[in-house]
């Protein structure tokens, strides 16, 4: 494998931390892209995986795409990089946790609104400033309305405006917005949640959500309870949960 250069990995007890480096402002170009999907394709395969936690390494979390890689000859290419990051964080069967601080721009929001948790520093700034150079936000564009509301995905598409961490928390785009100080504690807090539980049941959980969005209840309620009954009820976490209760000990999970 070729060695990165745009971003730091690392991987210990079932948590993969991956970190935006590319100085001044992680700004991402098709290079460093390209580098995150071929991480995140090893991610999404990774069985023993129990979450991901994506950084920003400077004073930003990451401020947008290259606008040079937004020019007529480089747009599809741009396009077909920049669409892959989000197919793949799709498919990732575990939370995916956005740990922002300083500039979330443009492209960076929408990578950052892709994960299932945004913790936010109160510092940090979000917004989609695309249409100050007459672009538009395609992810943000499919995404934010369920975030926000389809009134309010229009308004920060439309007007560029930036948003500080508070706000966007009111909006229900972030989870939480903490102080500088505390940040990185309520980042590790959040992962050593997660930790503890099996990868598997895990998956399952993160399964049980996504596949019913958008279901009518009948079928949603007949679809999650068959995932209980007929997968999740026949994996040996669920006995060794129930044992280490009944046992007053710590689980020990098998991933099975």
């Amino acid at each position: 494998m070729s060695e990165l250069k745009h971003l730091k990995i690392e991987k210990a007890d079932g948590v993969a931390r991956i970190k935006f480096a590319r100085p001044k402002h992680n700004v991402f170009n098709i290079e460093m892209m390209n580098e995150l999907n071929r991480e995140l394709e090893g991610l999404v395969s990774d069985k023993d995986l129990k979450c991901l936690v994506v950084y920003g390494e400077g004073p930003s979390w990451c401020a947008g795409v290259e606008v040079a890689d937004h020019k007529p000859e480089m747009a599809a290419e741009m396009i077909a990089a920049f669409n892959r990051i989000f197919e793949l964080v799709d498919k990732l069967e575990v939370p995916t946790i956005a740990a922002v601080h300083g500039a979330c721009l443009g492209g960076g929001m929408e990578v950052a609104i892709a994960c299932d948790i945004i913790i936010a520093s109160k510092s940090a700034i979000f917004g989609q400033p695309e249409i100050k150079l007459g672009f538009l936000p395609p992810y943000a564009a499919i995404r934010l309305p369920h975030l926000v509301g389809s009134a309010k995905a229009i308004e920060i598409c439309t007007t560029g405006k930036r948003y500080a961490a508070e706000e966007v928390q009111q909006m229900g785009m972030v989870a939480y917005a903490v102080e500088d100080g505390q940040f990185n504690e309520a980042v590790d807090k959040i992962v050593k949640e997660i930790q503890t539980n099996s990868p598997l049941i895990i998956r399952l959980n993160k399964q049980a959500v996504k596949q019913h969005l958008g279901m009518h209840f009948p079928q949603a309620l007949q679809g999650v309870s068959d995932l209980f009954l007929n997968t999740l009820m026949k994996t040996e976490d669920v006995l060794e949960g129930i044992a280490s209760f009944e046992e007053k000990r710590k689980p020990v999970w098998k991933n099975k």
